[in-house]
């Protein structure tokens, strides 16, 4: 057989970041990059590198449509030892092989564990990281390259709020945990002057001097600021100017248990049309974390979703059942009374109260963000949906509707300002019989709106 040195590969010359990452002598790669920096085109050049010294290489994405450019790159740079038979190449399974040898490229699908599983690597790279399961890494990537001590490069660009949709992670920032895990590691070993394990790589959309300047400053003035520092800067936000929230406040007050609650309460934000349904769980309980007794609220889950409305009745009244929670909130200025009916076609029994919007979003908003930076609010275990447009949300400037948000606020007004406006109280009246929402708790203690009165009988009525 020919040898391959007889044939051109090839290549595009890279740009100074790419020829950085290129260059690296690390085991564990992590690449962060802005849209069209050439992060992509920058490992299709690793990969055929690799594959000419013999190696096994593995590239896998989230979909068929984010493998393309890869193998673009990949079968250009081969295509005159793929022509001389020297490789050969299937471009329905997108392999690229010499006969009788474990030299390969090979391009996948795979978005967790189970979908990348069934091979090994000398070099394996896992592009579109952000959106991937962790597990595709942590259960099958890392033994996947035991058999050569083969390396690992992961490729990402911080994931805006709308991308996450589209995301198969359970902790949607596990791409930006690893980048800092890197650089931590890469900054330890400058320090000890040693071989680094792990290096992060940082470029941007501008760094690319392939792409049109102008047309990047042109794009850029069509995007919001938060879209512009994520998909063009590459940056990792846990701060968003403007936000009324921080990943900080959240991460500071994260518990994962919670003490015995006075009160549970579910709160719905309908969609407007055919968005998501904020569906937020959140009760209120006595707590010590500063040193002093106080009631603190507790965000218990966040059971958003899309769907048409006798779905998301289901999940809510599923969370009212489940928490044995004391009430159903639901706002009233979307869904008027569709939402109490189509709840009560679920289950007849459920105590619920409408609530109604006469302030904006902001001006509501902004005494529970306050509770929040008082620490007096406390998020059970992992609520990434929820966190994610917590912190992307800007006031004035964000064009999307905040369901969760909405959500959130009502059921932490409820239980903890006591400012909620409720739409009128006949209108909100359970039939017989009713929950225990009264039980254990003196009537003084309750809003008027919910206070109980005998009526001559021996029964019980809303005040």
């Amino acid at each position: 057989m020919s040898d391959v040195s007889a044939f051109r590969v090839v290549l595009k010359r890279p740009h100074v970041r790419q020829e950085a990452f290129l260059r690296s002598k690390a085991k564990r790669k992590v690449i962060r990059a802005g849209r069209r920096a050439g992060k992509t085109t920058g490992v299709g050049i690793l990969a055929v590198q690799s594959f000419l010294q013999s190696q096994r290489v593995l590239y896998a994405a989230p979909t068929t449509e984010q493998i393309g450019q890869f193998w673009k790159v990949v079968k250009t740079a081969l295509a005159g030892p793929i022509d001389a038979g020297i490789f050969s190449k299937n471009e329905t399974e997108h392999v690229i092989e010499r006969a009788g040898t474990d030299q390969a490229i090979k391009a996948k699908t795979a978005w967790n564990a189970d979908t990348l599983r069934g091979d090994y690597a000398d070099l394996l790279i896992l592009d579109e990281w952000q959106l991937m399961d962790e597990t595709a890494w942590e259960d099958v990537g890392a033994p996947m390259l035991l058999d050569n001590n083969g390396d690992a490069v992961f490729v990402y660009t911080p994931p805006s709020l709308r991308s996450q949709a589209l995301s198969r992670a359970c902790d949607p920032r596990h791409a930006a945990t690893m980048y800092k895990h890197a650089l931590k590691e890469q900054e330890a070993a400058a320090a000890d002057r040693r071989q680094p394990r792990w290096e992060a790589f940082h470029f941007t959309s501008a760094d690319n001097p392939h792409i049109s300047q102008d047309a990047l400053l042109e794009i850029s003035r069509d995007m919001t600021s938060l879209s512009y520092r994520q998909e063009v800067m590459a940056e990792d936000l846990e701060e968003v100017p403007g936000a009324l929230w921080s990943i900080v406040e959240f991460d500071n007050g994260r518990v994962h248990q919670f003490p015995p609650l006075a009160r549970v309460v579910v709160a719905i934000d309908p969609p407007g049309g055919s968005g998501e349904c904020g569906i937020i769980v959140a009760g209120v309980g006595r707590c010590s974390c500063k040193g002093t007794s106080e009631t603190h609220g507790f965000v218990l889950q966040d059971r958003s979703l899309k769907g048409a409305p006798d779905r998301w009745a289901k999940e809510a009244v599923a969370a009212y059942n489940t928490f044995d929670a004391d009430r159903i909130l639901g706002e009233k200025n979307f869904g008027g009374d569709m939402v109490e009916a189509t709840l009560r076609t679920v289950d007849p029994s459920i105590s619920y109260q409408s609530v109604s919007a006469s302030r904006g979003k902001a001006v509501r908003a902004e005494p529970i963000a306050a509770l929040y930076e008082q620490g007096k609010v406390h998020h059970v275990g992992r609520l990434d949906g929820l966190e994610n447009e917590m912190i992307s949300w800007q006031p004035g400037s964000s064009s999307w509707s905040p369901n969760r948000i909405d959500a959130l606020v009502w059921v932490l007004t409820e239980l903890m300002t006591g400012e909620a406006r409720y739409a009128p109280a006949f209108a909100s009246v359970d039939p017989e019989p009713r929950r225990s929402v009264f039980v254990d708790k003196p009537d003084e203690d309750w809003p008027k709106h919910f206070r109980l009165r005998r009526d001559g009988t021996g029964g019980r009525t809303l005040w």
